[in-house]
Parts: C-alpha cells; structure tokens; sequence
C-alpha cells in the first residue's frame, strides 16, 4: 500500500511534547511517509521547526492561529519572515479566523489574518487556513485580498457547504479532511465529500484532537489514525484505498511544492 501523509498533525502539542519522537519513530511502522506538524503560536511554530530539522520524513508549517492573534508582535513577524524560506518549513498556518468563543477580538483576527496572507504572499509560500463559525468573513478577506493568493493553500478539517467549497475552490485551494468525517453524527461530511473532486482532497489528523472513530473516546488522536480518515473517505467516494491515498498524494505535492525538491 502507498504510504500516508498526515498533512496536519501537532506533535508540538504539550501532550506529545517530550515523547514525540517515539510516534516519529514509528512512522516506518505505521505506514506513513511524512507528517506536517503546524504551528499555531510562538513556542508551537518553534517546536514544528525544531522537529521538521531534526526528523527527515517531518516537515513544519508555522503561523499564528486566530485564538492567539492577541500574542502577535514584531518578533513573531521576523521568527516568520527569517524561517519560512527554510526548505523544511512548507507554508505558513494555521491562520484565519475562529468566531467559536466570544472572548477573542475578531478585529484582532482579521488584522493577523490578513498580515499573514501578506508575509506568504511575499515570500512565496502556501497558507493554510483555520475557519471556525466565521465562513463569510473569510470568504470576504480572501475576495479583498485575492491579489494575495498566489501560491494555494489549503483549508483545514474542512466541513462546509458544497457552495462554500466552490467559493474556496476558486481560490486555488485544497481541502484537508479528519477524523471528524468519520463521526456518526456528522451528516454534512457524507454528502460533501461525495461532491469535492478527489483531486482536491488531503488528508489530516489534527491530533491529539478529533480521534476518528472507531477509538473515539477511547485515546488520544495520533498521525497513524490518517489511516482511518483515508479509509472512511474511499468509502464515501466508493474508491480503491491504494488509489485514493495515491491521489492525495499528489495533490500534496501540487500545494506543498518543497516537497518535490527533496
């Protein structure tokens, strides 16, 4: 079988910190090729860097999550602009906008959001985005700031509408889906998955959160369950699992475009 991508894991999580490198040590084990641990704050995106250097099938993606756009500042903005030419550093996230809790400045959101579209923008790397109850929003920043989006991206843990997908698609972006597809109550995923062209999709863990099922509430999430999301989505789109993983294969080289170079 192809080997598996987890194109969105955080092994810089404080529940991995420490003991990441046994579940990197297993990868061979797991069947998987390659996992990208994603940033979401200052320590976070150091520890993605600190690990994409020290493990060859681990590569990093750093940025400012839109919970803790209140903690950006001139450091992080150079932290960003010296280690995103890295060529184990694959694209600046996660980033976008969260409207799930009311505590957090939504002004703040945008104005981070839209300074990282900049910063990728100007030195030619992906994005990807973080959208959380706050589609129009983001929708609307993209469509203000399309001149921006010149190296795709993708949107991650994705569960919208099929419109909203075509909105993005137009874009140039990619769609990454996990474990959360395979919940029995998640009625949407089904009907949006059968509707995205397979060419558009990746594969995610999100761990240590969203454990597909069937260990759901049974342990923490890990980048071997990519596995579980790879095989519920074949399903879905009633397709051959080698040919599906394949597939998302490709379309990660078609976004993280570094890779090719390794």
């Amino acid at each position: 079988m192809e080997k598996l991508i987890d194109t969105h894991c955080h092994l810089n999580d404080d529940y991995f910190w420490g003991n990441a490198e046994e579940y990197i040590n297993n990868f061979e084990n797991d069947n998987l090729q390659y996992a990208f641990v994603v940033g979401y704050d200052f320590v976070s995106s150091k520890r993605a860097l600190e690990l994409a250097e020290k493990h060859e099938n681990v590569y990093a993606i750093i940025g400012m999550h839109p919970s803790d756009a209140e903690k950006w500042n001139v450091e992080f903005e150079e932290f960003l602009t010296n280690n995103l030419p890295n060529k184990k550093v694959l694209a600046l996230g996660e980033i976008g906008l969260d409207y799930h809790y009311e505590n957090f400045s939504k002004q703040t959101q945008k104005q981070v959001f839209i300074k990282q579209l900049e910063i990728a923008n100007k030195l030619g790397v992906p994005i990807v985005i973080h959208e959380r109850d706050a589609v129009g929003d983001v929708v609307d920043i993209l469509r203000q700031n399309k001149h921006l989006i010149n190296n795709g991206g993708v949107v991650h843990c994705f569960n919208e509408s099929v419109e909203t997908y075509k909105i993005y698609k137009g874009f140039g972006l990619k769609f990454s889906f996990g474990g959360a597809i395979t919940f029995k109550n998640s009625k949407n995923a089904p009907k949006l998955l059968a509707e995205v062209d397979v060419k558009d999709i990746l594969l995610e863990t999100d761990c240590p959160y969203l454990t597909p099922e069937p260990l759901r509430g049974k342990e923490r999430n890990q980048p071997k369950n990519v596995f579980l999301v790879a095989k519920k989505i074949a399903e879905i789109k009633n397709m051959d699992l080698n040919e599906l993983i394949k597939q998302t294969n490709k379309n990660v080289l078609s976004v993280f475009t570094k890779l090719k170079e390794i």
